[in-house]
């Protein structure tokens, strides 16, 4: 069986230097641009440049298209078959699938030759845990409730960052629901068809971050971190 090549980039949007390059903004559509536009806090905005740039600059290296030539669509729902489903390439083989999230200032971007979810959370507050146990699969709430109270939101953000991972890698989200699949410490590493997987974060325990992808056989994971530079017009559009 052909193993699948996984590919994780990590983006840390900062404020510009006065000596850096400008962002390539040029590189974002008109849908994009306006969205950039709509957001009040200088840092929302600064984090969604920064992902969209970056994002676009990624599949520019598996396509072979320049980054603001590249052109995104929603694939049909899963429940409904409305065109609302998870974003995607509009049409460039071979295939490349990605998902992208973010979550106070990080941002991950996964992408493969065929389905794949990532999500990345930072590490919640007891409060959220206990309000969150009970949409979990009985076995992961349980094994949860086993736990040290002081241990459980490290537990807890864990296990809901291959919950989403898996969701989005699906297509089906969260209106699937939480409880429906086990995906707790006792799991053989994924539901059926697929692989699940915890990223290390370099030692940043201020994140928990997972990516799962529609394949038993993973071959290397390739994780990334932007520079940037990456981001800015001089970066060479591979």
């Amino acid at each position: 069986m052909t193993r699948t090549r996984l590919e994780v980039w990590l983006v840390r949007p900062r404020v510009p230097r006065p000596d850096d390059a400008p962002f390539a903004l040029a590189e974002l559509d008109h849908a994009e641009r306006r969205q950039a536009d709509r957001f009040v806090h200088p840092g929302d905005r600064l984090r969604y440049v920064s992902a969209r740039i970056a994002l676009r600059r990624v599949l520019a290296r598996h396509t072979g298209t320049a980054p603001g030539r590249l052109r995104f669509r929603r694939a049909s729902c899963t429940r409904c078959g409305g065109p609302h489903g998870r974003p995607e390439l509009a049409s460039y083989p071979p295939p490349v699938r990605f998902s992208l999230s973010h979550s106070h200032g990080l941002v991950v971007i996964a992408v493969a030759a065929t389905a794949v979810g990532a999500d990345v959370r930072r590490s919640p507050g007891g409060g959220t845990v206990e309000a969150c146990l009970p949409a979990l699969h009985p076995t992961e709430r349980a094994e949860l409730e086993g736990l040290p109270e002081s241990a459980r939101p490290n537990a807890f953000v864990r296990l809901w960052t291959r919950k989403e991972a898996y969701l989005k890698g699906t297509g089906a989200g969260l209106v699937h629901g939480a409880a429906a699949d086990y995906l707790g410490a006792g799991a053989p590493g994924r539901p059926p068809g697929w692989t699940v997987i915890d990223l290390d974060l370099a030692g940043d325990r201020a994140y928990a971050a997972a990516v799962a992808v529609r394949s038993e056989k993973i071959g290397s994971v390739e994780l990334r971190e932007c520079s940037a530079s990456f981001l800015s017009e001089e970066a060479p559009a591979e």
